[in-house]
């Protein structure tokens, strides 16, 4: 019940900002259009007095957190999205409407165990953002002596945001469940484990010590690092609900008339941005997930080498040494234009079924991608790229990788930064050489020489046992034969006892039927008045062989 509810408020919001006429009726098959030209809420106006952007940003606010992540996501793509709806959606990123102050004051008490005025010398009411999940307060940490110390941010969930989100989780399992039982293409896109992954990533997205956590990984991941610069966390203030971190002073990367007028480096700032999420994704197999723009700064300090700063680490992802090789060397084989690679590698990963032909998928991709290859670099969209690639192996029955949503998630939001701050980013370049460098620290002479000093220690420790090792196997080995040969000779003496078995077995159904035979002839000899001697001889004989072969 609780899902038909939802889904009604859906359609009810759906149709109150007639988001229908963003609909590209035209597009679709004659069926839909029909349906469309008769539902019912096409008699309500278009609301003349906002536009197509307001009305989708309201949709998404009046739907809740998961439904404004979505809209947070198509912000950064200006290259998908026209302009105007891109302008409304961008205020999604940290322009959410807040929750009452009261209720933000009364959970840090409760999480916290004291009162506001004992836990900082400064606290700002008004919050300073507000976001999907949570909202964020102005404040001063108390020095030694009483005063006035450290400014920073006070992260605060909202108040009853798991029931909306479970709300929503289950409506999403629903329709995930309608695919997988209806359709045989949405069984290959695993809806299920995809919003089991995003179900995981949320809820560690509600829990703020996680995120703590996270932001000091990252902060030590890039220690003394000119590419991006992570805010303290003040672990004392932090609860599950509650955060209080250093506040920063960045400009933000999506203020770009800001970034010009101090003379930032916008191509330095643009590859340094694609060289951070590279670093985290294969350096460290530990990614920050939700890099959209109100989550990125740009430090004030040396705009000639910018610096960038991150905040809100609830979202993070991860690979497998596994999955970040395949990972590689498919992007480098995309820069090479090697289509075959690019076929194998998503057999040998499992991505597409091992019967797959590697020459037909290869021809395939070839026949997508390479008018795309003949643009200049800098005008090519790696999420195109994707999107086409996706397409293409979709024909060969290729899985969803639930591993690689965020992945895809993220790189699609680097890219349309990048070229939001930069336009002629070139990303197969600035990529390329990192992804080279990767691949040779990761396979090269260097390579085998660090796993050979980790490996050495235990292997010194071994060393004495070693003889005893090998003996002992010899041992087993030499015993092992000897099993084995004893096995065999069990194994042919129960050959010959089955064999004979069974050539005792036909001889007695042999003779069985030869009793029957006579016990018949004998009974039509007594019906019929012929002598009886036929049918005793027969039986006698049936006897007598059954005797013979005992």
């Amino acid at each position: 019940m609780a899902n038909l509810w939802r889904l009604w408020k859906i359609l009810f919001v759906f149709t109150r900002y007639r988001l229908d006429s963003l609909v590209p009726v035209e597009q679709l098959p004659l069926s839909l259009r029909i349906l469309l030209w008769l539902a019912p809420w096409r008699l309500n106006p278009v609301p003349s007095k906002l536009g197509r952007g307001e009305r989708l940003r309201l949709a998404l606010e009046a739907l809740g957190p998961i439904f404004i992540k979505f809209g947070q996501i198509l912000s950064t793509r200006p290259d998908l999205v026209p302009a105007d709806i891109v302008k409304e959606l961008k205020r999604l990123q940290d322009d959410v409407p807040p929750f009452p102050n009261d209720q933000a004051m009364a959970l840090i008490e409760e999480q916290l165990g004291r009162r506001i005025a004992e836990l900082f010398a400064e606290f700002s009411p008004q919050p300073l953002a507000s976001a999907s999940i949570a909202q964020v307060h102005a404040a001063r940490l108390f020095n030694s002596d009483g005063s006035a110390g450290k400014e920073v941010v006070v992260k605060v969930v909202r108040p009853g945001i798991e029931h909306t989100i479970e709300r929503d989780l289950q409506l999403l399992e629903t329709m995930a469940r309608l695919l997988v039982k209806y359709s045989a293409d949405g069984r290959r896109l695993k809806p299920m484990e995809i919003v089991e992954d995003y179900r995981h990533t949320i809820y560690g997205e509600l829990n703020l010590s996680i995120e703590a956590s996270n932001a000091t990984q990252l902060k030590r991941n890039f220690k003394d690092s000119e590419l991006l610069y992570m805010p303290d966390v003040y672990w004392e203030y932090t609860r599950t609900k509650v955060m209080v971190s250093e506040r920063i002073y960045g400009i933000p990367v999506a203020d770009v008339d800001a970034l010009h007028a101090q003379n930032t480096n916008m191509k330095l700032l643009a590859e340094r941005g694609v060289e951070i999420f590279f670093t985290q994704v294969f350096r460290d197999s530990f990614f920050h997930a939700d890099m959209h723009p109100g989550n990125i700064f740009v430090s004030r300090e040396h705009p000639q080498t910018p610096q960038y700063i991150a905040i809100d680490c609830g979202i993070v992802g991860s690979l497998t040494e596994e999955d970040q090789t395949y990972l590689a060397m498919n992007m480098l084989a995309f820069f090479n234009q090697d289509y075959h690679q690019v076929a194998q590698l998503h057999i040998d990963s499992g991505w597409v079924p091992a019967t797959t032909k590697v020459n037909e998928f290869s021809a395939a991709i070839r026949a997508v991608l390479e008018p795309i290859f003949e643009k200049p670099l800098a005008e090519i969209s790696f999420g195109q790229v994707l999107i086409q690639l996706f397409s293409t192996a979709r024909r060969f029955n290729m899985e969803v990788q639930p591993q690689l949503v965020l992945l895809q998630k993220t790189l699609l939001n680097i890219e349309g930064l990048g070229r939001q701050l930069y336009p002629q980013l070139d990303l197969w370049s600035t990529a390329k050489p990192f992804l080279e460098r990767w691949m040779r620290d990761r396979f090269g002479p260097k390579a085998a020489f660090r796993e050979l000093k980790r490996q050495l220690p235990g292997w010194i420790e071994k060393a004495p046992q070693i003889p005893g090792l090998v003996h002992g196997a010899l041992s087993r080995l030499n015993h092992l034969d000897e099993t084995q040969a004893s096995l065999h000779a069990e194994i042919r003496a129960l050959r010959e006892e089955l064999h004979q078995q069974k050539q005792q077995k036909r001889q007695q159904t042999m003779g069985t039927l030869t009793i029957g035979s006579g016990l018949f002839v004998w009974w039509q000899s007594f019906a019929l008045g012929v002598p009886e001697f036929t049918g005793v001889g027969i039986v006698a004989a049936g006897i007598l062989l059954l005797l013979l072969r005992a």
